[in-house]
């Protein structure tokens, strides 16, 4: 059998990139005053941003979408979807939204009151957004080893169960209306969650009546790392696997533009009769109906048929193999990354990589910063400018982890792409000592990593 690990898929459609001179990319990030989430996308030549709704959707969903009824109530295009998601996960109510964070914002308003507190391992930018913006308190209950960026263990993602019950223990059950695990763990660099632990964490909170609530992005992906890495499970499906997640949980919410292979499109799910009533309500108000949530007839039918392609074992394999690529090269350049590799992403080590620019002159931001001027190549940072905090006397506090996340799209770029973001990386660490720190000079109350103006000092 060949060592290569090729595309499972052929190229049918191309989309032109335009390489503009690094003088117009300084001009453009002057512009979107130093953060790449206010460039235009045509000034970007290779966009990890995130890989959210970026993906490249099959034959078969463009052939889908074909079918999509787009009637105000009871179309066969949200039966077909509903079948799906109810076949995949087994639970009860399911309601369409038109991404993620509408269900995370449906969780938050109807389940949860001003004092409450929301343990997850880690929560993600708007998971905690909306519960902040409900008065909740939202806890990161990471394992050690997740904190650990050099150390190579198998589920870094996995929740800290010993601080998990301390929590309960000092809050109460009465604080406490549900606690969520998030899988792939986003936060912490992609890193998976054992069917272990999640068995483990839901044996923890029945014995405090709490229910769990499973934040679903990459669902997929973490059923590919337990079936590779977690003994027991290596002659399962990647379908029975993610069904046996979902089995310990009492509800979920999802963002489809990760492991729905769509560019737009959530749901939430529960058992509860009367939760599903609150989220009935919540999403006529806010969505639209309870059929259509916010989301076209030939949305609801590609994700549909998406959310079966990525439990594809090719897929998968594929998939990480793109991942793994981009490491390993990492790996031999002494870039220092978040190990091992996450499912959708490699998160560079940026406070290693920048040692010189201290956390609250965010590293990070320089980094991507950098990577854009250098290459075109649009990133993220996932550190003190989006995970900081505010003390009780009003002192800026930075993030545990200072992260640069190279999100990588579904099935879009080809290893020439990879190879190219390599060398811009290497060659910048080679001339490091020449980038400098930013502050900020604009923020918004919340979420500001989006929209905040930076810098240079």
């Amino acid at each position: 059998m060949p060592h290569t690990i090729m595309e499972p898929f052929r190229i049918k459609v191309t989309e032109p990139l335009k390489i503009i001179s690094r003088e117009k990319r300084e001009k453009a990030l002057r512009k979107a005053h130093n953060n790449v989430f206010l460039l235009p996308s045509p000034d970007v030549s290779v966009d990890l941003l995130t890989d959210s709704g970026t993906g490249a959707m099959s034959t078969k969903q463009w052939a889908a979408m074909m079918l999509g009824d787009e009637s105000y109530a009871g179309s066969p295009s949200f039966r077909r979807f509903e079948r799906t998601i109810r076949r995949i996960t087994g639970m009860k109510h399911i309601f369409p939204t038109h991404q993620g964070r509408a269900a995370e914002g449906i969780l938050a308003l109807t389940r949860t009151k001003p004092g409450d507190v929301v343990p997850n391992n880690s929560h993600f930018d708007t998971t905690r957004a909306n519960f902040e913006f409900a008065g909740v308190k939202a806890l990161d209950l990471i394992c050690e080893e997740g904190l650990q960026n050099d150390l190579v263990a198998p589920f870094k993602g996995n929740m800290h169960l010993e601080k998990l019950e301390s929590v309960i223990k000092k809050y109460g059950r009465e604080r406490i209306p549900f606690a969520m695990i998030t899988v792939t763990n986003n936060t912490s660099g992609g890193q998976p969650v054992s069917m272990a632990n999640i068995r483990a964490t839901k044996a923890l909170l029945q014995k405090y009546d709490i229910p769990l609530v499973m934040d679903a992005c990459r669902f997929a992906e973490n059923a590919y790392f337990i079936q590779q890495r977690e003994e027991g499970y290596q002659d399962k499906s990647l379908y029975a696997i993610a069904k046996e997640m979902f089995s310990c949980v009492d509800a979920a919410t999802m963002s489809l533009k990760k492991d729905g292979l769509v560019n737009i499109g959530g749901f939430l799910v529960c058992q509860d009769d009367t939760w599903a009533e609150d989220f009935q309500n919540a999403l006529i108000l806010r969505e639209g109906f309870i059929t259509y949530g916010g989301l076209a007839g030939r949305d609801l039918e590609a994700a549909a048929v998406g959310l079966m392609e990525a439990l594809d074992p090719e897929y998968q394999t594929y998939r990480h193999a793109t991942v793994s690529y981009l490491a390993r090269a990492m790996e031999q350049r002494n870039i220092p990354y978040v190990k091992p590799a996450g499912g959708h992403a490699v998160f560079i080590d940026a406070k290693a990589f920048l040692p010189h620019i201290p956390p609250l002159e965010y590293p990070g931001i320089a980094l991507v910063n950098a990577l854009y001027l250098d290459g075109g190549i649009r990133s993220v940072e996932l550190g003190s400018v989006m995970f900081g905090h505010f003390d009780e006397q009003g002192r800026e506090q930075p993030s545990t982890l200072e992260l640069v996340r190279l999100a990588i799209p579904r099935r879009v770029y080809t290893q020439s792409h990879f190879d190219y973001i390599i060398e811009i990386l290497d060659t910048l660490l080679q001339e490091r000592d020449r980038l400098k720190g930013y502050r900020i000079t604009y923020q918004p109350k919340l979420l500001r990593h989006f929209t905040c103006h930076f810098e240079t000092l």
